[in-house]
């Protein structure tokens, strides 16, 4: 693999961090500036509405720029953010601060992702995806916990800090690593928006919001569900969290390994999976071994279906995949913030601790129909009709990532 794919993931794994580790210091954020919990949950909030704004206006506003320039300048805005949340002074600017650093969550993803692909041969495309998104999920089993007891120890403000640093450490690894890869001719905004008309698009950013929304259904409600439901106390749930993380990881890798050999399989086996652990957690929730290795495959499933579902955008938004594939990490995002409300829901409905795990498996199994749904419209679909889409210029339509060695000098990569 490319060094320039180390670049990426280091980038990953910053904002991994800064979008998780948030959760674990709340109590201390809330305490500093003297507001309620669910007030400081607000800064979760926030910076998830950041990244499904941020992924579309971000990209299209710099449809023109080159896309190592680009990711250079998203690394920026997330250094600038973390700065901000850093040395806010009051709540407000907190909150600014975190939505400035998720502006460039979903616009970093989704460029990254198609830089990714197109530094490798085009039968190694997910494992390239795949690579890039292991900081992310590296970043759940070390950057989390570990800027958790940082934040504890030493100050909240302290791991923004280092997150901040670890910002710098990426952007530089782009400027020194990623090759100048410029937009390919004739790409304009609305040769992008045509991506959008391609049903197969659609359906797979609609996979994308309900399988990754079934899995933060049950995780969102991780520490009343194990504390409450499984009996593990407050301090365990961090490790808990780890084990996710460990989950998220190795299915990452699953989905790197095998997606570039049978997508479609690897999705219905991944979202059916999901979609019956997840239902058989509102039972083995209330056993502690039992509950701990479900957490694990809820992570290893549902991560499983990220690369397979960001190469299927990739692929079928033909000769205009940027904008589709930023719009697509946005999807990650407003399927968390769907399940998390519709878990809300069923618990304040007095259904227990435990009932968001049935939530989860229903999105999960509705992801896994639209997944039989897309595999049988193409089927019906004449395969010269897939070849149709011209960019705006009239340039061919080329596949995301399938980008000869000349896109991409030798020795560089992403």
């Amino acid at each position: 693999m490319p060094l320039a794919l180390l670049a990426l993931a280091v980038g990953a794994f910053g904002i991994g961090t800064t979008e998780f580790v948030i959760m674990g210091l709340l109590p201390e954020i809330a305490a500093d500036y003297g507001v309620t919990i669910p007030t400081a949950g607000l800064l979760v909030t926030g910076y998830a509405l950041g990244v499904v704004l941020g992924a579309p206006l971000l990209t299209v506003l710099g449809n023109k720029v080159s896309r190592k320039r680009m990711l250079m300048l998203l690394m920026g805005l997330f250094v600038l953010g973390n700065l901000a949340s850093a040395l806010a002074p009051n709540f407000g600017m907190m909150l600014t601060g975190r939505v400035i650093a998720s502006l460039a969550h979903g616009s970093f993803f989704g460029i990254g992702s198609v830089v990714a692909a197109e530094l490798v041969a085009p039968d190694k495309k997910a494992g390239a995806i795949a690579t890039m998104f292991t900081g992310l999920t590296v970043a759940n089993i070390v950057g989390v916990p570990l800027g958790t007891f940082i934040g504890q120890a030493v100050g909240w403000r302290t791991t923004f800090a280092i997150v901040a640093a670890l910002g710098v450490i990426g952007l530089l690894g782009i400027v020194r690593l990623v090759p100048a890869m410029p937009r390919p001719e004739g790409a304009r905004l609305r040769g992008e928006l045509k991506a959008f008309r391609n049903p197969q698009v659609l359906l797979a950013m609609a996979m994308t919001v309900l399988g990754f929304g079934g899995v933060f259904a049950a995780i969102t409600y991780i520490a009343p569900m194990m504390t409450h439901a499984a009996g593990y106390s407050d301090g365990a749930v961090t490790w808990l969290l780890v084990l996710f993380g460990v989950g998220m990881f190795l299915g990452n890798l699953l989905g790197g390994r095998y997606a570039d050999r049978a997508l479609m399989p690897l999705l219905y086996a991944t979202l059916g999976g999901l979609a019956i652990v997840l239902a058989l957690f509102t039972v083995t929730a209330h056993d502690k071994v039992l509950a701990a290795i479900t957490i694990l495959l809820v992570g290893a499933l549902g991560f499983a279906t990220v690369p397979p579902l960001q190469k299927r955008v990739l692929d079928q938004a033909h000769g205009a995949p940027t904008l589709a594939s930023a719009v697509n990490i946005g999807a990650f995002n407003l399927g968390n913030a769907l399940a998390a409300w519709l878990g809300g829901i069923v618990i304040t409905a007095g259904l227990g601790y435990t009932s968001p795990n049935w939530v989860g498996a229903a999105l999960a199994a509705a992801a896994l129909g639209l997944a039989f749904w897309s595999a049988a419209l193409e089927r019906r679909t004449p395969a010269k009709d897939a070849d149709r889409v011209p960019d705006e210029a009239g340039a061919g339509a080329v596949e995301a990532g399938a980008v000869t060695a000349s896109a991409a000098p030798s020795p560089v990569h992403h």
